[in-house]
């Protein structure tokens, strides 16, 4: 992939520091990295390493709360670290662009997105408003796009994830950057929608002769992407060597733990011989207001003390069915039954205790939490609404729930969730659904924006509560790894349907509904040629076209 040996970003013991308990502290301690032009950096480690910090200190930029105290950061002979603020901002966005975990969340909602491709190279002069919308419309075309001519005239809810993921990249492009910086963007998406991304992002590096920095936690992923990989711990270099050595012979301790994460499989559970399901989703159909429908005749079971994972890309109905259950949508058709019960199909029908019986875990536990409530209200809440607990006996509970998600109440019971990481702020949300004393917990997404050593923890951690609290999971996931980890069943769901499901040990094995086949093949494998080799099987060139690397259409 590197064409021109030409060196466009140079960092050298670099150290950035963090503000907290009125003192600054070093995060980054001391990290070199070079980078040519046309070249790809995987910058890989758990939650905390100083990833996304290094990302962002090499467009010369030190996030709230942090100030780059030490080091060099040259970009292209400029020296960013003495640079005026103008002098950076004149480099943001034209020659370093940035692409964002979440392209939901980055986009302005209530703008078209071509306004909002357009607003740098008009901003920065490079091009003309029209000359900018013919730019941009080439671009969604060379990252196929689908209708690139009108996908850009609609606003960012109108499109798929995985599309205005591809849309954001064509956004970094718009100036014909000379580095991006690639955070996570592929984190939240299924592994369908995934290999679109990752071959749109890789075509248009290449076409453009980019450079680019591909911050990730996931393995496979940096090793179809990156050219070198360097892996960080606590702000600090590990070790860093070209791809295929980094992947086939690591030599440090801490990478060698990487490679070996995932090691967690909770034993296969079967639903018992008789007895009544715990929930049951009867012939259900859905749609949202008029729109058109979202489910079709979807039914299942779930007993009592076991997981169903529902597997399936984006828009397969996986979550409409969550909304389902938990009353938020009501069916248009069939039903949902507890303990043989009906449940009254919209939630503010239902009586207390039936909404204490089902609660959510959410995939992003940074917009499920307050930032500004403390621990202790956010856990306390449903353990007052539902128990009716006050005073002492509200703080005894509250206590007892953070021992259960094996965190210290004398530390975390008056913080607030930005002084946690990620994974601490997940366990903070599974307190917050148990403090209900639910028998059924949705699980939406809940390990796919955790590092895969955090994920691996609170997969342990939701199994051992199912065994002490008899728990029944329903485990909505794209990650197959995080499946063969927890599941009993498995659901593969397609188009609003339920296309396959069974034990989770006979789900792994063939034959396979063809939809269940394209899953399995689309997880990505260590492998720095599996990318390459999966487009070229599905007879899909280096542009990831979704509608020729899927089966069925």
């Amino acid at each position: 992939m590197v064409k021109d040996k030409d060196v466009l970003l140079k960092i050298k013991d670099l150290k950035i520091q963090g503000y907290s308990d009125e003192t600054w502290v070093d995060i980054i301690k001391g990290v070199d990295l070079t980078l040519h032009r046309g070249e790809v950096m995987g910058l890989i480690g758990e939650s905390g390493a100083g990833k996304s910090t290094i990302g962002a200190g090499a467009m010369g930029y030190a996030r709230d709360g942090t100030r780059i105290s030490e080091g060099s950061i040259e970009f292209d002979g400029m020296e960013l670290t003495t640079a005026t603020e103008d002098e950076r901002r004149a480099l943001r966005g034209a020659r370093i662009a940035y692409v964002a975990q979440s392209a939901a969340a980055s986009f302005n909602p209530s703008h078209k997105i071509i306004d909002q491709h357009t607003e740098a190279p008009v901003q920065y002069r490079i091009q003309k408003r029209m000359e900018a919308q013919e730019d941009a419309i080439d671009l969604y075309n060379r990252l196929r796009l689908p209708n690139p001519d009108e996908i850009g005239f609609r606003y960012p809810h109108q499109v798929s994830g995985g599309q205005l993921q591809r849309a954001m990249t064509a956004m970094a492009m718009s100036c014909r950057p000379d580095l991006i910086i690639f955070d996570e963007p592929t984190t939240a998406l299924d592994v369908t929608t995934q290999i679109e991304v990752l071959a749109a992002i890789r075509d248009i590096v290449d076409q453009f002769n980019t450079a680019a920095i591909y911050i990730t936690h996931d393995l496979a992923v940096v090793a179809q992407m990156a050219d070198t990989i360097k892996v960080l711990l606590k702000g600090n270099e590990v070790e860093e060597a070209p791809t295929e050595e980094m992947l086939n012979n690591p030599k440090e301790d801490y990478t060698k733990s990487l490679w070996a994460v995932r090691s967690f499989e909770s034993p296969q559970r079967y639903r018992p011989e008789d007895g009544t399901p715990l929930i049951s989703v009867k012939n259900v159909d859905a749609a949202y207001a008029s729109g058109p429908k979202i489910l079709n005749d979807v039914s299942f079971d779930i007993y009592a003390g076991m997981t169903v994972a529902v597997v399936g890309e984006s828009g397969s109905g996986k979550s409409t069915t969550a909304r389902c259950i938990t009353g938020l949508l009501p069916p248009q058709k069939g039903e949902v039954l507890f303990n043989g019960t009906p449940f009254p199909p919209d939630y503010r029908n239902r009586t207390k205790e039936e909404l204490r019986q089902c609660q959510m875990i959410y995939q992003m536990a940074d917009t499920a939490l307050n930032p500004k409530v403390r621990i202790s209200e956010i856990i306390g809440r449903p353990a007052q609404f539902y128990s009716g607990l006050t005073g002492a006996a509200l703080k005894n509970r509250v206590d007892e729930l953070l021992d259960l998600i094996e965190l210290d109440p004398a530390k975390y019971y008056n913080r607030y969730p930005p002084e946690l990481s990620g994974g601490q702020k997940q366990r903070i949300g599974i307190a917050r659904a148990l403090a209900a004393e639910p028998t059924f917990i949705v699980c939406d997404e809940v390990t796919s924006a955790l590092d895969q050593l955090v994920a691996e923890g609170i997969l342990r951690l939701l199994d051992r509560l199912q065994d002490e609290l008899n728990l029944a999971y329903m485990f909505i996931t794209h990650d197959l790894a995080t499946v063969r980890s927890i599941a009993d069943e498995v659901i593969v769901m397609q188009h609003g349907k339920v296309v396959e499901q069974g034990p989770k040990d006979d789900m792994f094995k063939p034959p396979h509904h063809p939809y269940t086949d394209l899953l399995l093949s689309s997880v990505p494998e260590m492998d720095p040629n599996w990318l390459t080799t999966l487009l070229e099987e599905r007879g899909v060139d280096n542009l990831g076209d979704a509608a020729a690397a899927r089966i069925g259409g």
